[in-house]
């Protein structure tokens, strides 16, 4: 069900972002004429292609989420990461994340030296980890 909100949610970020394009468009091709005033295809072709190269440029940022996302800084940035264990976690210990030692809690039991754990919280500067 959130899968399918996030998927029309982008599809009404899509024609927000074409809402422009649409206008400019209508006002060109249709009402211009309708009042007499003729505007060259080539010219209505320039617009509308700058137009697009805009929403080419910027798409990505809008449709990628680029308004809602938060910045990735602090320690929820290492939830779900994964990290070496070098000292035993029975339940506390050590392990290495991108080269840095970290003192570690294993929630569930224990981890021996060389095992792998997934990074589950922090505490502080403790990470909670789990095999």
């Amino acid at each position: 069900m959130a899968r399918r909100e996030g998927m029309i949610g982008r599809i009404l970020k899509f024609i927000a972002l074409m809402a422009d394009e649409i206008i400019v468009a209508i006002v060109l091709l249709a009402v211009l004429p309708a009042l007499g005033i003729e505007v060259p295809v080539p010219v209505t072709g320039l617009i509308l292609g700058i137009l697009l190269v805009k929403d080419v440029l910027i798409a990505p940022y809008v449709l990628g989420g680029g308004l809602e996302k938060r910045p990735q800084t602090g320690p929820e940035t290492l939830v779900g990461r994964t990290a070496m264990v070098v000292e035993d976690l029975s339940p506390e210990g050590l392990v290495k994340l991108d080269g840095e030692l970290w003192r570690a809690k294993c929630l569930h039991g224990t981890a021996g030296k060389g095992e792998k754990v997934r990074v589950v919280g922090v505490e502080g500067t403790k990470l909670i980890v789990e095999p």
